[in-house]
């Protein structure tokens, strides 16, 4: 029995870490929250879906016996942003992780001539503006204990070129570029900085904006994917998040680590939203 619980205890990678997830209510952030939490993270969930927030923190509570908050947070309002790092804070007595998942898409239209502006300014301000404002108040309470780590989801969009939104892309390049630029002013504080760049992985917002379901946007990915006999699945990307928030990457600082199965390695068109 003793072995048993030891060996449970270790295959904990996140235990006594607090995890601030924004865009943690659905898709890659409810992934990745409730790996975190199985592997003994004290989660606190931010998002602007109040009542499913609720729902899945109460859910995972329930699943991995860790508790699980939620707290309503528009990522473009700097108050929500501050207001959501200062209660993980007062919870827990410590923030270690925090991960800037939340994001969109926006209109999927790669003709930059039909592009709406209004749409741009949208786009720019939820993946730019709302990870600066994570990142901000992240460094504000781990600089002091000269400890931490930050994240954030970028995309291939980030490493390849072209049939992605021209908002999109330009955002994700900068959610790398400013994943970099913190590393280096960072890292003297002890702080690390990383971003994961997935593929296409299925999701009901990823699904919603191409007009289809999540399986069948899962089988487009698919059937132009280098790595076959294996699908891409939210998991995977909440493995890498796991990987960059534990101890096991206690020297990875300033990475962009992209997850597409090889991918870029053979093509420079994402063409799933085309076929």
């Amino acid at each position: 029995m003793a072995a048993s619980s030891s060996l449970a205890n270790f295959a904990k990678r996140l235990q006594g870490k607090v995890a601030l997830i924004t865009g943690g209510a659905s898709g890659i952030g409810e992934t990745t929250a409730r790996l975190f939490s199985r592997n003994g993270a004290k989660v606190v969930i931010a998002d602007i879906q109040t009542d499913l927030g609720h729902s899945v923190a109460k859910e995972i509570s329930s699943e991995s016996g860790e508790k699980v908050s939620f707290i309503n947070c528009n990522v473009t309002n700097e108050s929500d942003v501050e207001n959501a790092v200062n209660k993980a804070v007062s919870l827990y007595g410590k923030l270690d992780i925090v991960y800037n998942n939340a994001g969109i898409t926006g209109n999927y239209d790669t003709n930059i001539l039909a592009i709406d502006s209004e749409d741009v300014k949208k786009v720019l301000d939820v993946n730019v503006y709302g990870a600066f404002l994570g990142a901000k108040h992240a460094a504000r309470v781990m600089i002091p204990r000269k400890k931490g780590c930050i994240l954030f989801t970028s995309s291939i969009a980030s490493v390849t070129n072209g049939g992605m939104p021209q908002a999109y892309t330009a955002s994700k390049h900068a959610v790398v570029g400013l994943t970099k630029n913190l590393a280096v002013e960072l890292g003297k504080y002890g702080i690390r900085v990383n971003s994961i760049s997935p593929a296409g992985v299925p999701t009901p917002m990823g699904a919603s904006v191409l007009g289809i379901g999540v399986k069948d946007l899962q089988e487009r990915w698919y059937s132009i994917a280098n790595l076959k006999e294996t699908m891409l699945e939210g998991n995977d990307i909440a493995q890498a998040a796991m990987y960059l928030a534990s101890d096991d990457a206690q020297y990875v600082s300033g990475t962009n680590l992209v997850v597409d199965g090889g991918f870029c390695l053979t093509s420079n068109l994402v063409s799933v939203a085309r076929k």
